[in-house]
């Protein structure tokens, strides 16, 4: 799949310099599939990128973070109950206080391909602020979550939801220093966060 060639270089399809690098935010999108297209900006973000086909390969993967960064005795800050109860398993300890963690672990609702950015919510982040979550984050989703654009993210929870639409709708975009300040209303109080994604294939 288209992917997979972004990831490791593979297939015959080639996305240009100019594609990859150069396009401005505003520039028309050239038609590539949407999880390429996601890839590219995501990267450009300063994003890092895991993919996985297998639990056990999100496994090995975190565990793989975990090492990377000496977090063995870090507890992660996790809001969602259910995301704690199916890492329950991993060597690593949880906390519901963010003053106690260097890293908050947690899902999101939608992976956006226009900008590259990760849309959450208050099923994610409760009332809290981005600003206020540790500067470590790593956020587990799946490739079902993939949508072509903000709007199309916003309609698909509002179809989910129905009447009790979440609240604290934003987006997490800036994944490194040098990252440039975004006039999105979505990432307001937004701020610079080191982020590992864990995508696993469920389509």
């Amino acid at each position: 799949m288209g992917l997979l060639d972004i990831l490791f270089g593979g297939g015959k399809k080639k996305v240009s310099k100019e594609t990859a690098e150069t396009r401005g935010d505003h520039m028309p999108d050239i038609n590539i599939p949407v999880d390429e297209k996601f890839t590219i900006h995501f990267k450009q973000n300063g994003g890092k990128f895991i993919y996985c086909t297998s639990d056990s390969e999100i496994s090995r993967a975190l565990q793989n973070i975990i090492d990377e960064n000496n977090w063995q005795s870090e507890p992660f800050y996790v809001l969602n109950k259910r995301l704690a109860e199916k890492f329950a398993k991993e060597p690593i300890s949880f906390t519901d206080k963010a003053k106690q963690s260097e890293v908050f672990f947690t899902t999101c609702e939608h992976l956006i391909a226009q900008n590259g950015s990760i849309l959450v919510c208050s099923n994610q982040l409760h009332e809290k602020k981005v600003n206020e979550l540790p500067s470590n984050l790593v956020v587990f989703a799946t490739t079902s979550q993939l949508v072509e654009s903000i709007g199309e993210g916003l309609k698909t929870i509002k179809k989910k939801y129905g009447q009790k639409i979440p609240g604290n709708i934003t987006t997490l975009k800036h994944f490194k220093a040098t990252a440039e300040n975004s006039d999105d209303f979505l990432t307001y109080g937004s701020s610079t966060k080191n982020l590992y994604l864990l995508l696993l294939e469920d389509l």
